[in-house]
């Protein structure tokens, strides 16, 4: 995991290290969804979760890699993390 003040080559969002203390409330995998419901998705259940909940994101692909974050940013969310997970990645996010 990158530090937070650490920019992802490539991508539109900084990332932070998830404290311990920080376990996701909800989990999503959106691995077998194409943009744009991957973020359609996500959005639809942050919107569900109480302000502060920390939701987790499992996606698979270059374009939901990059439009996941950058749109949860967007709307307001953090992004405490993005980890790769070989053939996928996970976006941990906490609501607004």
């Amino acid at each position: 995991m990158l530090p937070y003040t650490a920019l992802r080559s490539g991508y539109s969002c900084r990332v932070m290290t998830i404290q311990p203390d920080q376990t996701p409330d909800q989990t999503i995998d959106i691995t077998a969804e194409v943009c744009p419901m991957t973020f359609v998705r996500t959005k639809l259940r942050l919107e569900r979760m109480k302000p502060g909940e920390i939701l987790s994101v499992r996606l698979r692909g270059e374009e939901p890699l990059r439009n996941v974050p950058r749109a949860a940013r967007e709307e307001g969310h953090s992004i405490l993390s993005i980890d790769d997970e070989g053939d996928a990645h996970i976006v941990t996010i906490r609501r607004a």
